[in-house]
């Protein structure tokens, strides 16, 4: 029986693993991982970080040091993380390529009776295939983008058809930002690339190319996180536009309570404005702070839509969706849970 894995093989049973181990340190372990992965480091950062600088100069001896280093740490990790396992265990067990950090562990499982398997090519080939996959996958799926003006609640009706069992994809929600200047959320931090990368790609692997798939238009950037051009192009080429009409007043007060939290910082605010001063000029953007100064929210926010937000995306969405202009807007007349409701059962319908 072999006691390696390759990454299709990996892949197409993820799910029927025990556990998957990644023995990479913590550090890589957070910029990206394999799904469902546990961190068990048989290097932590700062090992690996004088592993790897020893080597540049002596190679012998950053062998010696990491092999000491490597065997007390899956000693450790034996100890702590391994009792009451059953001998039937099955553990999939990778590292950056499948070498001796992830070769360490998984003959040590081995030789106590669990059914270990280690990767080969570890994370490096699970990347490549990720970046191969999204190429592809978008191809496969019907668009239905739903198109409006900022604050118009897209994503909200995103939730709400979800709720109603469509299809969705929430790229917002992957990428962990609202997708505008002021998107970044409290709290919160985007995830890496990598991660975000595979976020989707699992996602797009849960869906069905026989149902249409609800997305929120976007342009090619959501915060620092950039969406795949296969996937952009997908949205664009072969998707059903749709655009939502709200009043003024709703998207008002929509966008007052996705950014509450300015409130409470508003120095940081109108920082975040001052990026804009090379499209709307100084005077613009002096006038938008000092009315966040005074606390006259609705005013700003109704002034960003009329004056920054709405020509441009207009703009936009006109060049990526040219069907647009015979498109029947579909009315939201508010933001509240029961209107959204009632438009995702229309929609559905």
């Amino acid at each position: 029986m072999s006691y390696t894995i390759s990454i299709g093989d990996a892949l197409a049973e993820l799910d029927r693993f025990d556990a998957i181990l990644d023995v990479r340190s913590p550090g890589e372990f957070a910029q990206d991982h394999l799904p469902g992965a546990e961190n068990w480091p048989v290097l932590d950062d700062e090992e690996r970080r004088i592993v790897g600088t020893l080597y540049k100069q002596d190679p012998l001896e950053a062998r010696r040091l990491g092999a000491t280093l490597v065997a007390r740490n899956v000693a450790r990790l034996l100890d702590e993380r391994t009792g009451g396992r059953p001998k039937t265990w099955r553990p999939l067990v990778y590292c950056w390529r499948g070498g001796q950090r992830s070769l360490s562990l998984h003959w040590f499982l081995g030789q106590i009776g669990f059914r270990s398997r280690q990767l080969v090519g570890g994370y490096k080939a699970y990347r490549e295939q990720v970046r191969g996959d999204l190429d592809l996958l978008p191809a496969r799926f019907r668009y239905r983008v739903l198109c409006g003006l900022t604050g118009c609640g897209k994503t909200r009706l995103l939730h709400a058809l979800a709720a109603e069992g469509a299809q969705v994809l929430d790229l917002e929600a992957l990428a962990a930002h609202r997708g505008s200047v002021l998107g970044s959320l409290p709290q919160r931090p985007q995830p890496s690339q990598k991660l975000f990368d595979s976020a989707l790609w699992t996602t797009l692997r849960g869906l069905d190319p026989s149902r249409p798939v609800f997305v929120e238009s976007e342009s090619r950037k959501i915060g620092r996180i950039t969406l795949p051009a296969p996937l952009l192009a997908a949205m664009h080429g072969q998707g059903e536009p749709m655009w939502l009409d709200m009043p003024e007043p709703g998207r008002v007060e929509l966008l007052l309570q996705d950014y509450a939290h300015f409130a409470a910082d508003v120095d940081g605010f109108c920082a975040l404005l001052q990026s804009l001063v090379p499209l709307r000029g100084h005077a613009r953007v002096e006038a938008w702070q000092a009315q966040a100064r005074a606390g006259d929210w609705p005013g700003v926010f109704a002034n960003l839509m009329r004056e920054h937000y709405d020509p441009g995306y207009a703009s936009s969405l006109r060049r990526h969706f040219p069907a647009l202009a015979q498109v029947q807007p579909v009315l939201v007349p508010d933001g509240a849970p029961d209107t959204l409701r009632q438009v995702a059962r229309t929609l559905l319908g």
